[in-house]
C-alpha cells in the first residue's frame, strides 16, 4: 500500500460505489436544501464516513415545531397587553408623553395595575381572536364559493395570486365592522365603561353595517370611508410580508450555501446543524423577520386608520399621561387625507408613532420567548437523546477500514 493519495475512492460515503460522481440521497438533499447539486471537483471532500447523525434532524424538527407553536401564541395571545398599551396610544390625540421608547410606559403600567387590576391590559381579547376567527372562516366561505385559492405558493400563477388578493380583500372588508367593535373594547377604560359581553362585538359589528351610510351618533364616520384605507392597509402589510419573507428565505439560504462551500471544518467534523440546515427553520427565521419589519413600517399608517375607527365612538380611556385618570376622544376627521395632515400640524411626525414604545416592548417579548423556547426544547432533546454505543462506533469504524484497505 504506497497511501491513501494515489486512491481516489478513499475520502466518498461508506458503501458508494466509487465509479459512482455523487451519492444519490447526499445529492438530492443538497439539492432540496441548496437548490443546485452538489459540486464535484477533485478538492471536494464529500459527506463523512460515519453520517451517524440522524437524530440531530429530529432533534432540529422539535425546536423547529415548538418556536413555530410558541411563535403563534406569542402573536394572537402573549402580546395583546402590549396591542393595547399602543392601540391607547395612537387613538389619543391629546397625549402628551408619546411613548416612542418603552422605559417611559413603565411606571404608568405600574400605576394602571395599582388603580385597576391585572385584567386592564387583557381587555378585548376575546372579541380579538373572535376576529381572527372570522376572517378565517370568510376566507374559508369566499375561497369555497369562488374556487380562488386561499394560499399561494412558488408556482403560483399571475391569475392565482389576483384571486387570491382579491380573496382577502373581500375578507378583510366584511370583517371591517367588527373589527371597529373589537378595536373599541380593546381601547376603552375599565372603571369608565361596561365591561362588554363575549359576544358584543357581533352586535356593534352589525349596527356599524346598518349604518353603511350616515351614522346616527355623531360625528362617527360611516363603514364606508373606513373600508377602503383598512383593505389597502390589510393587503399592503400582507403582500410586504410576503415579498420581505422571500427575500430573506433567499438571502439565508445563500449564506448558508457560502459556509458550506468554504467551510473548514467540512473536511473534518461535519456538522448537520451548519451544513444543512431544514428548510422549516429558514422559514421560520425569515417569517418572524418579515413579521417584525412589517409592523414597523406600517405603524404610522396603522395610527391613522385606528383614530379613523375609533372616531364618534363615544371611547373613553386611560390617560396615559398618569396612569390614574380617563380621558375621551374626542376627534373630527373628515377622512384618511384629513386625518393624517391635522396628525402633522398638530402633534407633528412623531405624533404618528405615539406608543411605538409598546411595540418595541412587544417585539422584544416575542424574540425573548422565541429564545427561551429555543432553549428550552434544545435542553429537553439533548437530554433525552440517548448516548452512543462504544460498541457500535467501534464496529462502524472497523467496517470502514476493511473498506478503504480492501
Amino acid at each position: 500500500m504506497a497511501g491513501f493519495g494515489e486512491y481516489s475512492g478513499y475520502n466518498r460515503p461508506f458503501g458508494l460505489d466509487p465509479n459512482r460522481e455523487t451519492n444519490d440521497l447526499y445529492d438530492t438533499r443538497y439539492q432540496q436544501i441548496y437548490g443546485y447539486h452538489t459540486p464535484v471537483t477533485e478538492e471536494f471532500q464529500g459527506p463523512p464516513l460515519v453520517m451517524d447523525d440522524v437524530p440531530e434532524e429530529d432533534n432540529n424538527a422539535y425546536v423547529t415545531t415548538a418556536i413555530s407553536v410558541a411563535s403563534l401564541i406569542t402573536e394572537n395571545l402573549l402580546s395583546h397587553p402590549f396591542i393595547v398599551l399602543r392601540r391607547q396610544c395612537q387613538v389619543h390625540n391629546g397625549l402628551k408623553n408619546y411613548h416612542i421608547v418603552p422605559y417611559t410606559l413603565l411606571p404608568v403600567v405600574a400605576r394602571l395595575h395599582r388603580r385597576q387590576d391585572v385584567t386592564t391590559l387583557w381587555k378585548g381579547i376575546g372579541s380579538t381572536c373572535i376576529v381572527k376567527g372570522l376572517n378565517l372562516a370568510v376566507e374559508d366561505v369566499v375561497s369555497k364559493g369562488t374556487g380562488w385559492p386561499k394560499e399561494i405558493g412558488k408556482c403560483s400563477s399571475v391569475l392565482q395570486f389576483l384571486q387570491h388578493i382579491t380573496l382577502k380583500s373581500i375578507s378583510l372588508a366584511i370583517i371591517t365592522p367588527f373589527y371597529s367593535a373589537s378595536l373599541v373594547e380593546t381601547v376603552q377604560s375599565d372603571i369608565a365603561s361596561d365591561k362588554p359581553a363575549l359576544f358584543d362585538v357581533f352586535r356593534e359589528g352589525f349596527m356599524r353595517i346598518l349604518e353603511w351610510g350616515t351614522p346616527s351618533r355623531g360625528r362617527m364616520l360611516p363603514i364606508w370611508a373606513i373600508v377602503l384605507p383598512t383593505v389597502a392597509l390589510g393587503i399592503s402589510k400582507y403582500i410586504t410580508h410576503l415579498t420581505l419573507k422571500n427575500i430573506t428565505e433567499k438571502v439565508l439560504r445563500f449564506q448558508q450555501r457560502h459556509r458550506h462551500e468554504l467551510s473548514d471544518s467540512y473536511n473534518t467534523n461535519y456538522s448537520k446543524n451548519s451544513l444543512n440546515p431544514l428548510l422549516e427553520d429558514i422559514s421560520l427565521k425569515a417569517n418572524i423577520f418579515a413579521f417584525i419589519a412589517m409592523e414597523i413600517v406600517f405603524f404610522p399608517v396603522e395610527t391613522i386608520i385606528h383614530r379613523l375607527h375609533i372616531q364618534g365612538t363615544r371611547t373613553i380611556v386611560d390617560n396615559l399621561d398618569t396612569g390614574t385618570s380617563v380621558i375621551p376622544i374626542l376627534t373630527g376627521y373628515e377622512g384618511f387625507m384629513d386625518c393624517y395632515n391635522s396628525t402633522i400640524a398638530k402633534e407633528g411626525v412623531s405624533g404618528l408613532y405615539k406608543g411605538f414604545g409598546a411595540l418595541v416592548l412587544q417585539l422584544a417579548a416575542h424574540l425573548a420567548i422565541i429564545k427561551l423556547t429555543t432553549f428550552v426544547v434544545s435542553e429537553i432533546s439533548n437530554l433525552l437523546k440517548p448516548a452512543k454505543s462504544p460498541t457500535n462506533s467501534d464496529d462502524s469504524i472497523h467496517s470502514q477500514q476493511k473498506y478503504l484497505f480492501n
